[in-house]
């Protein structure tokens, strides 16, 4: 079963959800299309075991950011490359991830098993805004919080595309750009 998540995993990265049927997932995992239909019934199939299996190791990721320092304390910039550091190496590890939880048909099965997750960031990245500006309304928490997360969605395509050069430098781009948006609101 691991060999056909890896396979699909991989083929998803390469091709995108859609582009990809089971007969290539089976093929790129070296066994047969019957093989694949004993573990899983279809692709979709697939893709929310998969969807499981990356929720899992994100959730890992997050508690590694978020729970290993006082990250209130860091200066905005520690803070903001404490964050994103595992975020970007978890994306790079995990190239299937984008291509299963970015697609505009995310099926509600997908969302379903994402929702828990990224409600939980939200609330994670929000306590942090909250901590470090204590006086800020709740309404301005959260949507500094939503738009923080948002940053990091939309430019993590861009990142983990990017050759090793040009990664860092959009690394680079995304804690400025994050830097930008937050000092003004956590001073």
């Amino acid at each position: 079963m691991d060999q056909i998540m890896a396979a699909a995993a991989e083929a998803f990265a390469e091709s995108g959800y859609e582009a990809v049927s089971t007969n290539a997932i089976a093929a790129r995992a070296g066994i047969s299309p019957g093989s694949l239909y004993q573990f899983f019934a279809n692709k979709d199939d697939i893709a929310r075991a998969l969807a499981e299996r990356y929720t899992r190791s994100l959730s890992e990721v997050h508690a590694a950011a978020f729970d290993g320092t006082d990250l209130a304390a860091l200066p905005l910039d520690e803070l903001i490359a404490a964050i994103t550091g595992p975020l970007v190496e978890f994306n790079l590890a995990h190239r299937g991830f984008k291509a299963l939880f970015a697609r505009p048909d995310l099926p509600p099965s997908l969302t379903a098993a994402a929702a828990p997750l990224h409600a939980a960031l939200l609330g994670r990245v929000a306590a942090l805004v909250s901590s470090r500006a204590p006086g800020l309304p709740p309404d301005v928490v959260e949507r500094t919080a939503t738009v923080a997360v948002q940053l990091v969605r939309a430019m993590m395509p861009l990142i983990v595309a990017a050759d090793e050069p040009q990664r860092d430098a959009l690394v680079g781009e995304l804690r400025a750009v994050l830097h930008g948006y937050l000092e003004p609101v956590l001073r």
